[in-house]
């Protein structure tokens, strides 16, 4: 348990102060193997490597052709298209809403997370640079809209982390929605009063948007598609997600088709897009990797057990216990989804049976598990937030002050009035 603390400690100040989880995961991993008595060689030939290779096995085509799909986007002059409508709707002094807004859109349309950043940033950049605000709180931004209610707390997002507890207690993905709605707008709420503060701190401070070289290499546009147009491709990701029940990879190749058959007139410059965003998810892919890796060296050691066993052994009340043992177990593997699995797979049962007997009810269980993953998880070395943090370019240095207070701190908090909520039976 001790290497896993150092571990982990120090995979996050390092990753804190800038250095490339590429090569630090693994030696962090290496810490906690060694005091979990495992063979430093095989720990990392072996388990780390097939943690880092699984996920990459799994989601690349996904990284892949959700990077296409957000430089398409960009390249088209689509996403600048859609900023602009967002912004004429809340105005330019409503961009952090505009940019939420998008961002939750496609994760409770059931767009990954991994996938929505990709799709977001360009609109996201287009509509930071039309209200003059720094880039600095681009990540926390995003993360605000697709890794907090849209993700855990809403009633009947498809995200993985609101579908998991189904399996448990036998529950639908609308379980509890008045603990969800609460929870929900405490989380929005909370993110806009704290995004709109800082906006006014750094303006104070004489930090706005700055332009970089890329952008300024960026050849200049007169003419953006139509706006309907540019949420053609948007709208046919989500509707053949959701409502087609299509696979993510052709969702996003059909979005990918659409985008080239609209603009078809720029085929000139698809090549150099196309290459741009497949280049992009490399990087996004391997870092995430990384991060994973060093999750699958924690959950192999005997003191992963030990702390598991010790959380979810707390005496409370259950709906406290098991926040608290999804929170923890998220935040040793980095992942909303990892602890949760874990969690519910060592209490899923005895949860269950507790909420068919003395109560709260099950669907009160599975909101708050569901809400509770979303916490923790979100610490440095979680590969959500890396992801994020390469697409926009940005360091941790940089933002993830403001990553963290609002994909930890408020969901945290919002969990007050859910198990309350949960206890008194109101759901």
């Amino acid at each position: 348990m001790l290497g896993i603390f150092i571990g982990l400690v120090l995979l996050m100040v390092l990753a804190y102060r800038g250095w490339s989880i590429i090569w630090i995961a693994p030696i962090c991993a290496g810490i906690v193997a060694l005091f979990g008595g495992l063979n430093l060689l095989d720990a990392y030939t072996d388990t780390y490597m097939t943690g880092f290779v699984n996920f990459a096995k799994q989601w690349f085509p996904v990284f892949m052709l959700g990077a296409i799909f957000g430089k398409l986007m960009e390249y088209s002059g689509m996403a600048h298209s859609v900023a602009i409508g967002i912004s004429r709707v809340f105005g330019k002094e409503r961009a952090i809403i505009g940019v939420i807004v998008a961002a939750s859109v496609l994760a409770y349309g059931g767009v990954s997370v991994f996938v929505v950043v990709f799709a977001v940033y360009p609109l996201a950049l287009n509509m930071f640079r039309e209200a003059n605000i720094s880039r600095r709180l681009l990540p926390g931004t995003i993360v605000a809209g697709m890794m907090t209610f849209a993700m855990t707390a809403l009633p009947g997002t498809p995200q993985i982390q609101n579908l998991i507890p189904t399996q448990y207690f036998h529950t639908t993905a609308a379980a509890a929605p008045i603990i969800g709605l609460v929870s929900s707008a405490f989380m929005i709420v909370s993110s806009i009063l704290y995004l709109n503060r800082r906006v006014r701190v750094l303006r104070e401070a004489g930090e706005v948007f700055e332009e970089r070289e890329e952008d300024l290499n960026a050849a200049p546009r007169t003419k953006y598609p139509h706006i309907i147009l540019s949420l053609l491709p948007l709208l046919a990701v989500i509707i053949t997600l959701n409502i087609l029940k299509w696979d993510i990879v052709i969702s996003l190749a059909t979005g990918i088709v659409l985008i080239l058959i609209i603009s078809i007139r720029e085929f000139k410059g698809f090549t150099k897009a196309v290459n741009s965003g497949a280049s992009d998810s490399v990087m996004a892919m391997i870092n995430t990797s990384a991060a994973v890796g060093f999750g699958t060296i924690v959950r192999s050691v005997p003191g992963f057990e030990k702390l598991s066993d010790a959380i979810l052994g707390i005496n409370a009340n259950p709906l406290i216990s098991e926040a608290i043992a999804v929170n923890v177990l998220a935040g040793a593997t980095g992942s909303a989804s990892g602890g949760l699995g874990i969690t519910l797979e060592a209490l899923g049962s005895h949860y269950y049976e507790i909420a068919t007997t003395t109560g709260p009810a099950p669907e009160a269980f599975h909101r708050i598990a569901s809400i509770a993953s979303g916490g923790l998880d979100s610490l440095p070395h979680n590969g959500a937030i890396l992801t994020i943090l390469i697409v926009t370019g940005m360091t941790h240095k940089e933002s993830y002050r403001e990553m963290g207070v609002i994909a930890i701190v408020f969901p945290m908090l919002s969990l007050i009035p859910a198990i309350a909520l949960g206890i008194i039976g109101v759901y």
